[in-house]
């Protein structure tokens, strides 16, 4: 029986996870809200599906795993604000269904640790909507659903190479600041061992070894490509967007010790050292 996946907001990580699933015969179906955009996941052998446009119950009546990319906004989740009622109908017979959160659902611990039991205590609206999120998707009876709460996520076409080659990095410091990272293709590995071990209402933590200062990340990649190392900057004097200032109000260190121990999981890229060296061998 063919397996099929069915993709809500097929991006970055959920392109990794299909690069490992279609060799294996895998049906992928990949929602986009952008023409151009289905039209490059259909070159990549994923059956792409417009959203919110096309109907998506037929797809959803053949599927035999969810995942769901889309982040919520102030109105909830955009997939069970549509599908809800379908989802509930259908999961019974579906092997798996996984949900990409955040580690932002912590809030902040002032550089301390935290893992999957750690009481959930947001201090940004984007936490905030993901904490519901998980909530309503946990209330449907019967999904086998999989929490998945990821770290920084950076890959090929995100990392800071680009930046520190044109000059425009900066080493932005606010002491005790750490922050946790992954690898895309260490989120695909996780993604896909879970599939094959699934355990109905697992959260799992996705993220390296190295909790790190994010200064520390830029150094490090001036110094693989040979170059000074950029300006540093107080963060209290750098001019940052709000996006940007925002992720700054959260320090904390992620323990990926579940991801390990349940799925057997071991990491491509255990340090941002590591994924940076391979991003550079790549192309950078």
């Amino acid at each position: 029986m063919t397996k099929t996946l069915l993709s809500f907001g097929h991006g970055f990580s959920a392109r990794a996870l299909a690069a490992r699933l279609l060799p294996q015969g895998w049906q992928i179906i990949g929602t986009t809200r952008k023409p151009e955009k289905a039209r490059a996941l259909g070159l990549e052998g994923i059956t792409p599906m417009l959203w919110p446009d096309d109907e998506l119950e037929p797809a959803l009546a053949t599927a035999t795993h969810l995942l769901i990319s889309a982040g919520p906004d102030s109105d909830g989740d955009p997939v069970l604000a549509r599908y809800r009622d379908t989802i509930a109908e259908v999961a019974p017979r579906l092997d798996w269904v996984g949900y990409l959160s955040t580690t932002g659902v912590y809030g902040d611990h002032a550089g301390g640790w935290v893992d999957e039991s750690t009481p959930l205590d947001p201090s940004t609206k984007r936490g905030q909507l993901r904490v519901a999120a998980e909530a309503e998707w946990s209330s449907i009876p019967g999904l086998p659903l999989h929490i998945f709460r990821l770290a920084g996520i950076y890959g090929p076409g995100r990392g800071p190479f680009e930046k520190v080659r044109q000059g425009t990095a900066r080493r932005i410091v606010k002491p005790g600041q750490v922050f946790s990272r992954i690898h895309v293709d260490d989120i695909a590995q996780v993604l896909e061992a879970s599939i094959l071990r699934p355990n109905l209402g697992a959260v799992y933590n996705l993220c390296d070894d190295d909790p790190a200062p994010p200064q520390d990340v830029i150094g490090h990649a001036a110094e693989l490509l040979g170059l000074p190392l950029p300006e540093e900057v107080a963060f209290d004097e750098a001019d940052m967007s709000p996006m940007a200032r925002s992720f700054y109000a959260e320090s904390k260190r992620v323990s990926n010790r579940r991801i390990k121990e349940e799925l057997g999981v071991e990491l491509i890229h255990p340090d941002y050292r590591s994924g940076l060296r391979a991003l550079l061998t790549a192309g950078g």
